[in-house]
């Protein structure tokens, strides 16, 4: 219990059998209850999993859980292995969690992967924007301190930051970074208002969750952190995965502009971010057609005056639709705590020379 609430964690695992015992055995004690996902790992992680569960719901038997139905199908273990018939995906691993803490009661539900990269020392800092109710998700992100990237590669920074910049447009959370980043927390309200089903089960989830979360109106938090880099080895293969979640993203921008901005409401954004790509890919066809001609000793230069100017109307008319829609969702968006505090004591000390020359 935190705080009055009931906390739950899912714990995802794919072939984290060196790493997914001690994950499971380092949440912290205000913790309620454990769901350790194993996806169908062909490792020994299944077997870490029930073997470390066994032991911690023996150390944890005698002490009080919440008031669950156990009479009623309820559950009263600390940690709960669930495992999948067949390897699904991350985010069917995360879905599956979700749906049994809901069902169990739990008032917000975290998440850790099992390859030790989240440092569970900071789980109340994850937890608390969504207990405290400024927000319904928060998310770890590892790109808002220039500290927290000291441990980065060049090769995940730069690729962070651009899905990062593609998730702003498929999300409509333009001040939310680090989509990858899966240290979150949610709230039974919002896993059951979701709907599950509509969302991915493969590595793009994270990225999909948010534009589910921005068209049901939920709001988000960044909470700053620092990434915990091991000896793991991450099972995604890079191109395919970039493929897959650069056309996921293209599909949830172009659904959730259809659902906002004209089905539910109109919002002159979606005008705007239509004529901008119209303008943007015309003016810059033209420029390339201009070229060839002018390489063939052709006249290309007016082609290319009018080429030019079409594609800054439409450079013109994104940024438009950028500032259209980035209004429409900053109510939506929740500073980190950090850096809301470092405002309130910014603004405090800028009021202080006021007050001071008033007497």
């Amino acid at each position: 219990m935190y705080k009055g609430h009931r906390i739950g964690v899912v714990v995802t695992a794919y072939d984290e059998a060196s790493f997914v015992g001690r994950v499971i055995e380092t949440v912290p004690d205000f913790v309620d209850r454990i769901y350790a996902v194993d996806d169908r790992s062909p490792d020994d992680s299944w077997a870490v999993i029930r073997r470390v569960a066994e032991r911690v719901n023996e150390e944890a038997e005698g002490e009080p859980l919440p008031d669950l139905a156990v009479a009623d199908g309820g559950d009263d273990r600390r940690v709960v292995p669930i495992r999948h018939g067949e390897n699904r995906g991350y985010g069917a691993a995360v879905k599956t969690g979700y749906r049994r803490a809901a069902e169990d009661g739990m008032d917000v539900v975290a998440v850790m992967n099992g390859d030790g990269q989240m440092d569970p020392a900071i789980l109340d800092r994850i937890v608390d924007p969504v207990v405290t109710g400024e927000v319904e998700y928060a998310k770890g992100n590892r790109l808002l301190r220039p500290e927290d990237r000291d441990g980065m590669s060049t090769f995940r920074f730069v690729g962070n930051a651009m899905l990062t910049g593609l998730s702003k447009f498929a999300s409509g959370y333009w001040s939310i970074g680090d989509p990858q980043n899966g240290y979150t927390a949610i709230s039974r309200t919002a896993i059951e208002e979701l709907d599950l089903e509509a969302l991915t089960d493969q590595y793009g989830f994270l990225n999909h969750l948010l534009t589910h979360l921005n068209v049901a109106g939920f709001r988000v938090a960044d909470v700053p952190m620092s990434a915990v880099y091991g000896d793991e080895e991450s099972s995604i293969e890079y191109v395919p995965f970039v493929r897959f979640v650069s056309l996921l993203l293209l599909r949830s921008f172009c659904w959730r502009l259809a659902n906002r901005y004209v089905i539910r409401s109109f919002n002159p954004a979606v005008v705007y971010y239509g004529a901008g790509t119209i303008g943007l890919a015309g003016g810059l066809t033209g420029l390339v057609g201009s070229a060839v001609r002018a390489a063939r000793g052709e006249d290309g230069v007016t082609g290319a005056i009018v080429a030019t100017i079409a594609a800054l109307l439409g450079l013109l008319a994104l940024g438009t639709a950028i500032r259209l829609d980035a209004e429409a969702n900053a109510d939506l968006e929740r500073p980190c705590p950090e850096r809301a505090m470092a405002n309130r004591e910014r603004e405090r000390d800028e009021r202080a020379p006021a007050r001071d020359g008033s007497r």
